[in-house]
């Protein structure tokens, strides 16, 4: 055990793995601190942060030219020796049948393996499953090396927080869920993240701090699945839910929020992997499964609704139709598991003079029927018909330009649209 007391502040090497929405922004970050480098083995997105292109938009060209100059970030994974803490930040998708696809982890872990030293530290900030960082590192380190869990290797898990868009909330200010996997290897963690974080909550295992992360979004799913039924079960009554949700939120306890679509890289896919850990120990997931099929569903439900407006006004197939916004969120550049495209790209197939607009779209998305993106909004009067799926900042004063065009507003956006979801 004495090898880990002897990783102090003033050796660490840190190699964080993955240089996305989590990754970037937390080298950026801690490399005024400590010795950091980072990999991801995605060349194409080291080339264009070397070329001081950040399309996440998380952190500015003068921050991309110090790392730069440093030199510390890289596709070649010989980068990582010499390093004896590895912080992996990589995407935790799911498979097509909604599974957890862990290889993105595991070949970080795979990675890790080729570099490992006696007492090094591996930290996991990936949302996974409870149990998945031990497990992986049991079937991936012990497996295949003589290295024993605690005796001479350590892990941590601290899941993310990153909220893409979000200024207020960042990596320096919110509060950061910690764990390891005995204490001296806490010490370790908590010395870290204490350097640049201002508020930690350690958390007494590793999986108390897993099952942390993934119930915070379950909770945002099922919600808004709540919203999302009601939504559809007050449309038959003719009672818009727009005028409900204004007179339920003046009680003080109220949760406020509304119905839409779930994208994303976190809320529409945390429930599955719990579901999915829920049935291996033979525990019933119902309700978690109950939302994210409300929610998946949406897409058909909005698109229905978006038609029956679009026949009400008295539009044929014809009719010139312009959709606002194609990222899951607004303000902010991601589209990962956008369904704002999935809703495009369904109706393009009923109305073929349709044409979408995103001030965040750049040449890294790869979109069907692209001939129909707008670069810039022109000529806004030709339309007969709007949709407005994102409430970017760059659309807020839109409304005054076309207050004579039927507003399909699907997030209660603008004061006086003709339909809302």
């Amino acid at each position: 055990m004495s090898g880990i007391s002897n990783i102090t502040k003033s050796n660490y090497k840190i190699a964080i793995i993955g240089l996305g929405y989590v990754g970037l922004p937390l080298l950026n970050l801690s490399t005024k601190y400590f010795n950091v480098v980072g990999y991801d083995k995605n060349p194409y997105r080291i080339d264009s942060l070397k070329k001081l292109k950040d399309y996440n938009k998380q952190i500015g060209i003068s921050d991309l030219k110090k790392l730069n100059k440093k030199k510390i970030i890289s596709s070649d994974i010989n980068i990582l020796k010499g390093c004896n803490i590895y912080i992996v930040t990589v995407p935790t998708p799911v498979n097509i049948r909604n599974q957890p696809d862990l290889k993105l982890v595991k070949n970080a872990f795979n990675t890790i393996l080729k570099f490992l030293k006696k007492d090094d530290l591996i930290i996991l900030e990936s949302t996974v499953y409870p149990g998945a960082t031990v497990e992986i590192s049991k079937k991936i380190i012990e497996k295949n090396t003589n290295f024993i869990l605690n005796k001479n290797f350590y892990l941590g898990y601290s899941p993310e927080r990153i909220n893409p868009g979000d200024k207020k909330n960042n990596i320096k200010n919110v509060t950061k869920v910690i764990s390891a996997s005995n204490k001296k290897s806490l010490n370790i963690v908590k010395n870290f993240y204490s350097t640049f974080i201002k508020n930690l909550h350690v958390a007494e295992s590793i999986e108390i701090a897993e099952s942390s992360k993934i119930i915070e979004n379950i909770q945002r799913d099922v919600n808004i699945a709540l919203i999302n039924e009601l939504t559809f079960l007050f449309k038959k009554m003719n009672i818009p839910m727009k005028q409900i949700l204004e007179a339920s939120r003046t009680k003080w306890n109220f949760l406020d929020f509304r119905p839409g679509l779930v994208g994303g890289h976190c809320i529409g896919i945390d429930p599955y992997y719990l579901a999915y850990q829920a049935k291996r120990i033979g525990a019933k997931s119902d309700l978690i499964l109950a939302g994210r099929n409300i929610n998946n569903l949406m897409i058909n439900k909005v698109s229905s609704d978006i038609i029956k407006s679009i026949k009400k006004t008295k539009l044929s197939i014809n009719a010139k139709i312009l959709f606002l916004g194609l990222t899951f969120k607004e303000n902010c550049p991601d589209f990962r598991n956008s369904k704002n495209i999935i809703l495009f790209q369904s109706l393009l197939k009923k109305y073929k003079h349709i044409h979408a607009h995103d001030p965040y779209l750049n040449n890294s998305l790869k979109i069907e029927y692209k001939e129909n993106i707008l670069k810039k909004l022109t000529d806004l009067k030709q339309y007969d018909f709007i949709i407005l799926a994102v409430k970017h900042n760059q659309y807020k004063t839109l409304y005054k330009k076309i207050s004579d065009i039927p507003v399909y507003d699907m997030k209660y956006f603008f004061k006086n649209s003709s339909f809302y979801l």
